[in-house]
């Protein structure tokens, strides 16, 4: 008995090759926009929750020392290191490092505020800076 030997090449043709790199830039070309389209929009909600919970912390401060911080006090960063004429402070401070928003720039905090409110506070967007459109939009916490 005598056994053959085949000299067949197994593989892919490159039909088979062309036509699922054809069906993967199709799903890519349907995911990858609604996957950053949740990016940005979870970015915006995590600032908007971090400016909920610093406006705690500011309402916590006011309630130690029956006022906000202001200017003198170095304004958020009274939430970090205890200013010099705060007479109630917590040991360790009200948060442990100066407040970010979700694309690492500072938040900002103005006191007065505009429109008769205490105090301003808001993220200045994804360009760091005034005013934008879409995720460059400043987020301003609100009462």
């Amino acid at each position: 008995m005598k056994m053959k030997r085949l000299n067949k090449q197994s593989g892919f043709t490159l039909i088979e090759v062309m036509v699922v790199i054809v069906i993967l830039g199709v799903l890519a070309a349907l995911v990858v926009p609604n996957v950053m389209g949740k990016v940005d929009s979870s970015k915006i909600k995590t600032t908007e929750i971090t400016l909920n919970s610093v406006a705690k912390e500011l309402d916590a401060f006011k309630m130690d020392n029956n006022r906000y911080p202001n200017s003198q006090d170095g304004g958020l960063e009274a939430l970090v290191t205890q200013p010099a004429n705060a007479k109630n402070y917590p040991i360790g401070g009200y948060l442990k490092k100066y407040p970010k928003d979700s694309w690492d720039n500072d938040l900002q905090y103005v006191n007065p505020g505009s429109d008769g409110r205490p105090y301003d506070l808001y993220s200045l967007g994804a360009d760091g800076k005034e005013g934008g459109e879409g995720t460059d939009a400043d987020i301003y916490y609100k009462y």
